[in-house]
């Protein structure tokens, strides 16, 4: 990953890094002895040149030379040998080194700018001691005029920080706004996925958060439409009982006295029948809305719990239990549970007499699967597809049951990370095979 933290973290370093050092080499430049000595022109060559007319061509070309440089540059020069002695006369006034003692301890500002060089011949290997004075405002003049390369250099810093500082901010402000606008348009629930498409291909935070966002409107579209969805199964449903209570109410308000007696036993049921449908949808609702945190699931247990209330509620049912032992998985037990006892449940409503249930759980790589198999009729091929969609039953089936119990088995698997299968075995019956992601 690139991360958007460490390219910030640097372009910034290197900002302050480069403003820092042209800071820092400007002031030493200006301020170096060094640096006046390499870079002015009436000081740079000096010292050389000098020593080449001294050996080849005498003192008194020596002393024209420097009073030729002291005339052009303004510059006082003196040369000493190696004992301390004059060389030649020299361009010094006479009452420099005077007033240059007098004013040794005072502490206003010398006139001019004192600076020494060394210079060793490569002729002859003599030593020479050059000493030089330039008056203050010569040298400042100098520095004005010197100071276009060093400005010129700063001010192409300052550029390519101006366009580091923009890169930085629109790779910031870029992805923001896309992301801005991907809320917004989730907001009014008209987001599409490939909207941030270029930006969940990103390799850094963004890309990350591009990714998570897509399965978050994902999942938030898919509830909004399961839940539309869901509405409308509701209200189509509920009609069929609240028509048959209507119609008992009404033969119950023109019947007499002993005839509707009769009827109280047909409204209690359709009563029951209603408020098990209501059940069941909310149920299905809570799978969605489930917001506990995952914890450790014993599936151990939820097996052993399942198996014994169904054993219970249908004891001439024979119910097998085969499973590994230690399984667990990070989830909700009481999704797994009652997703178990749903497909349990419908086994238990087609299987024949005599006939065995079978329940396997088994651990499959990363996943852990459950299977519930009866010894039923099967559902048709054409109708696998649409098994575990809320209120669909099978066409000529006659046990009771409102479509709902394979869709929270479907919804709690697909909680878990995993999925439902559901398809005729080949030895005959259904299995109801459930992946959970361990």
């Amino acid at each position: 990953m690139r991360s958007l933290f460490w390219r910030i973290l640097a372009s910034f370093w290197l900002a302050i890094a480069l403003v820092a050092g042209l800071s820092i080499l400007l002031g030493h430049m200006l301020n170096q002895d060094a640096w006046i000595l390499s870079r002015h022109p009436g000081l740079s060559t000096l010292a050389q040149k000098w020593t080449q007319r001294y050996e080849q061509q005498g003192p008194d070309s020596a002393q024209h030379f420097l009073e030729r440089r002291k005339h052009h540059y303004n510059i006082d020069v003196q040369v000493l040998n190696d004992s301390g002695e004059a060389v030649v006369p020299g361009t010094f006034p006479r009452r420099a080194a005077a007033f240059e003692a007098r004013r040794h301890n005072d502490d206003r500002r010398l006139p001019w700018r004192r600076l020494t060089e060394e210079y060793t011949s490569p002729d002859s290997g003599e030593t020479y001691l050059l000493i030089y004075r330039i008056p203050h405002p010569e040298l400042d003049a100098w520095h004005r005029d010197s100071l276009l390369w060093p400005l010129s250099a700063l001010g192409i810093a300052l550029v390519v920080l101006t366009l580091f500082s923009l890169l930085v901010t629109l790779s910031i402000t870029r992805p923001l706004s896309r992301l801005r606008g991907a809320v917004h348009d989730l907001g009014q629930t008209t987001y599409q996925q490939n909207s941030l498409a270029r930006l969940a291909n990103r390799r850094d935070e963004f890309g990350v958060l591009a990714n998570d966002f897509n399965r978050m409107g994902s999942r938030l579209q898919s509830l909004i439409g399961s839940q539309r969805q869901l509405l409308r199964d509701v209200s189509h449903e509920l009609r069929s009982p609240l028509a048959r209570l209507r119609i008992a109410l009404a033969l119950a308000e023109r019947a007499e006295p002993e005839q509707r007696q009769a009827l109280w036993p047909r409204l209690t049921r359709e009563c029951d029948r209603l408020e098990a449908l209501i059940s069941e949808i909310l149920v299905l609702a809570r799978v969605d809305a489930e917001q506990a945190r995952a914890e450790p699931v014993d599936l151990d247990a939820v097996l052993q719990s399942v198996h014994k209330d169904a054993q219970h509620s249908a004891p001439e049912q024979q119910i097998l239990l085969n499973h590994e032992n230690g399984l667990s998985l990070q989830g909700w037990p009481t999704l797994i549970e009652r997703a178990l006892d749903n497909l349990l449940r419908n086994a238990l409503r087609f299987n024949p007499p005599g006939q065995p249930i079978e329940i396997t759980a088994v651990r499959d790589n990363d996943r852990i699967v459950l299977s519930v198999r009866d010894h039923g009729p099967g559902v048709a091929e054409e109708y696998l597809a649409q098994l575990g969609e809320p209120f669909f039953r099978a066409p000529g089936q006659s046990a009771a049951g409102h479509g709902l119990g394979l869709a929270i088995a479907r919804k709690a698997a697909e909680r878990h990370g995993g999925s439902l299968t559901l398809e005729n075995h080949p030895q005959g019956g259904f299995v109801a095979r459930l992946e959970l992601s361990a």
